[in-house]
């Protein structure tokens, strides 16, 4: 697994210290853009979810220099969403929407290179996580 990890390290970190602003318009946008999901999300404590997912996305960063250590928590996460309703189809809509988060809350310090770096990252991440959804459903 290749990714840009310098730049994803640089835009994480210009994004993180609003995580929880970063989370809140995540999930907005989300709705917005994919209301399918929303109901996924029904019975759920979405101030702990929007916890989790900034959690994830920290340890995330922190694996960027060793990606095959967190390959088995993505494929335990990816085989969870199974459970959760999420489809393959979901992911990419999901990764649009993070990055788009992500480049509206640094704002004019969003750079082009950054998205790339992240769409390159986020399909390594969905493609782990399919992995282990496709465990988990057999």
């Amino acid at each position: 697994m290749s990714v840009d990890v310098e730049t994803l390290e640089e835009s994480f970190d210009l994004v993180a210290p609003r995580g929880d602003e970063l989370m809140k318009t995540f999930y907005d946008r989300l709705f917005e853009t994919a209301p399918a999901v929303q109901p996924l999300f029904a019975d759920v404590d979405m101030e702990r979810q929007r916890e989790a997912l900034l959690n994830m996305l920290v340890v995330l960063r922190e694996s960027l220099r060793d990606l095959d250590d967190i390959v088995p928590d993505l494929q335990d996460l990816g085989s969870r969403h199974v459970q959760y309703g999420a489809q393959p189809e979901h992911y990419p809509v999901v990764g649009e929407v993070l990055i788009g988060s992500m480049a509206e809350i640094a704002g004019d310090q969003w750079k082009p290179e950054y998205t790339t770096a992240w769409q390159e990252a986020f399909v390594v991440v969905q493609d782990v996580m399919l992995q282990g959804a496709a465990t988990g459903a057999g």
